[in-house]
């Protein structure tokens, strides 16, 4: 601890530089003692297995499965060329730390679903990525906020795999761990499937602001 505190000091004294490079060191921490560190507007990187394989651009697929009339399996071209929607919106992370006004850029996922035809018995969406552990969940009436973009680009390029690419879901009213990375396949389903987080005690209802007033928002039922 006393190691991580001599190094929280530099970040303090040592200005951009320092922050810089002790926001690096936070990406491949292991323990998350990091996490105590004043790092600034940066992201820090996570993954729930430690190693994620980097799959062949050429061979990557998203597929879009489960209860729709059209199965769908996108490679990065086909996902390209879809509408592409930008979006700036600050990324929070549910332990404290945020990233404000990051770009965005990727295909509403409304539109994606609306591609795939959603059958009426159909309530809900399951997110697997190909890390092999990762999932996540949301509502239909969730999916269809505006702001929840399947995204493959971020600050100005590529999503990069330490940040879930080459596609990650970026779910920008909800907190980070919502936006799930390195996403594979999206499964419509007849209930809500809890994802990882949530076997860890996370709300699967994760709007940013809920507990300070925010409202409008749909609770998963």
């Amino acid at each position: 601890m006393f190691g991580v505190v001599g190094l929280g000091a530099l970040g303090v004294l040592g200005g951009s530089t320092v922050q810089r490079f002790l926001a690096d060191v936070a990406q491949h921490d292991p323990t998350g003692l990091t996490n105590l560190l004043p790092l600034g507007d940066q992201f820090r990187i996570y993954t729930v297995t430690g190693s994620v394989p980097t799959p062949d651009p050429a061979t990557y697929r998203l597929s879009v499965t489960g209860l729709v009339d059209h199965p769908q399996h996108y490679s990065l071209t086909d996902l390209a060329a879809l509408p592409q929607t930008d979006l700036v919106r600050d990324f929070q992370c549910v332990t404290g730390w945020r990233v404000p006004k990051v770009p965005w850029t990727g295909v509403r996922l409304r539109d994606m679903l609306t591609l795939a035809g959603v059958q009426s018995s159909a309530k809900a969406l399951r997110f697997v990525s190909f890390d092999g552990t990762y999932t996540e969940s949301l509502t239909l009436d969730q999916a269809q906020n505006p702001d929840m973009l399947v995204a493959l680009k971020m600050l100005g390029g590529p999503v990069s795999h330490d940040h879930g690419g080459p596609v990650r879901l970026y779910a920008a009213p909800m907190y980070g761990y919502k936006s799930i990375k390195w996403l594979s396949e999206i499964q419509v389903v007849d209930a809500v499937h809890p994802g990882y987080w949530e076997g860890y005690g996370y709300d699967v209802d994760a709007w940013v602001g809920k507990s300070n007033g925010r409202t409008g928002d749909v609770p998963t039922g």
